[in-house]
Formats: C-alpha cells, structure tokens, sequence
C-alpha cells in the first residue's frame, strides 16, 4: 500500500486564516472540491473548517456565513497523523473517531490533508495491482511445458 507522503504527493494544501468569513471559505472549498481546510494562526495550525461545520454550527444555528468567522465555528479538536504512519492506522483512526478528514503532520508542522476518499482509492489502486498480479501468477505457463513432446 502507498505511503501517506505518496499520497499526499506535491499537491497544494488548501488552508484559511482565522478570521476568514465563513462565506469566502465556502467559496474557496466549493471552487477546489474540497470538504474541509485547515485553519492558520500566523502560521501555526489552529483547527479544521469542515462542511459537517457548515450544517451543524452555522445552518443549524441559523448563524450568517458572512459575518461569522471559521474560527467561532471550527473544530479544534483535531485527528491528526504523522506522516510516517500507515495508512491502514489512519483509516483506523478516522473511524474510530468518525471524522472524513485527517490533518497530516511532519515533525509537528502541516504537510497535509486526506480524505477518506484518498484512502479509499489508494485502497483500490493496491488492491486492482495485487489482483493483476495474481490473475498473472495464476494463468503463468513455464516455458518446459508448453512444449511438445513428440
């Protein structure tokens, strides 16, 4: 299975400031297709703004995404995982703690966010190879036999 730095790979990590209206980080969500961003203090990772906070802490609560700031409603608890850990560990952990995305350290600094959807491709892509490496295995004829005695 891949490692979470290959997934993660060199693409751009998607963050917001604290004090960014809860609108514009919306905005900026919908236009990458992403569910979640982390949240920056002057650099320093403060929290997670996700779409389950849209529903529950600004739609539910009736609050106004213009005026409301994503760090009065973000997640501050946060799942996080190193980079160096497995990704059968991060899945884990997501589950246990029923959460879609998963902030990635290295060395305490962010490098990175995945989704349960990353996971889950990585998943097939591993699986998809092992199958074709058995189908291989399996249908593979040695050379001696396929030559006839006469």
């Amino acid at each position: 299975m891949p490692s979470i730095r290959s997934i993660i790979g060199d693409r751009e990590t998607v963050t917001v400031n604290c004090g960014t209206p809860v609108v514009s980080a919306a905005g900026i969500m919908t236009d990458r297709h992403i569910g979640a961003v982390p949240v920056v203090d002057g650099g320093r990772l403060a929290g997670i703004f996700t779409e389950r906070d849209v529903m529950a802490r600004i739609v539910a609560a009736g609050l106004d995404p213009n005026t409301t700031s994503v760090d009065d409603v973000m997640s501050t608890e946060l799942v996080v995982a190193d980079i160096k850990e497995s990704l059968e560990a991060c899945l884990s952990r997501m589950q246990q703690a029923r959460v879609r995305h998963l902030i990635v350290l290295e060395e305490g600094r962010l490098a990175g966010i995945l989704s349960l959807r990353d996971l889950l491709a990585a998943d097939i892509d591993d699986k998809a190879e092992s199958i074709t490496l058995l189908n291989a295995y399996v249908h593979y004829i040695p050379a001696d036999l396929t030559k006839v005695k006469s």
